[in-house]
């Protein structure tokens, strides 16, 4: 088991290269003029376009007021990506499935783990990619004063994760637990 835990971190910091790679790749190629800040998905209701936790594939821009025709074009832009995605997750699940089954019995088999993890990581670097993609479409949508309220409102949620952790570190100095 020490080998698959190998196998993993191993499998781990070749995906990390390539989650940061891959991106600045797409933005040099292209991309250069936008505004490379992403808002934060927003919560939305059930499970769409596959993704975890209530995220539709698109980035919601909670507080900011999107006109009829924006709300259209995002929603196509998230229907888009569902679709250009749909065949790249299949086979991410399949993958996971067959890793899975790589660990099942008493033999472990090292060589298709390992084939498994790196197929995973390429296929994980493509889905990367395109959420690039989709989040620099949904920010070319917005107006220059809907990306300065975004970008304003981003910052106050770095404040407010800033104050939070100085008071957590406070805490613990404190020798309280929480």
């Amino acid at each position: 088991m020490k080998r698959l835990g190998k196998i993993k971190t191993l499998a781990v910091a070749s995906l990390a290269a390539v989650a940061v790679a891959a991106p600045l790749a797409i933005a040099q190629t292209g991309q250069g003029g936008q505004d490379n800040q992403a808002p934060r998905a927003e919560r939305r209701g059930g499970r769409g376009g596959g993704h975890r936790g209530g995220h539709r594939g698109g980035f919601g821009f909670r507080g900011i007021e999107l006109t009829e025709d924006q709300q259209a074009r995002l929603q196509q832009l998230r229907q888009s990506f569902g679709e250009r995605t749909k065949t790249l997750r299949e086979q991410l699940r399949a993958n996971r499935q067959e890793l899975r089954q790589s660990e099942e019995g008493n033999t472990f088999n090292e060589a298709l783990a390992t084939q498994k993890l790196t197929e995973a990581a390429a296929l994980q670097a493509k889905l990367m990619g395109e959420h690039f993609r989709l989040r620099q479409e949904s920010l070319a949508v917005l107006t220059p004063e809907q990306r300065t309220q975004l970008e304003q409102r981003r910052e106050q949620r770095k404040q407010k994760r800033e104050q939070r952790k100085q008071r957590r570190g406070a805490n613990r100095g404190n020798g309280e637990m929480f």
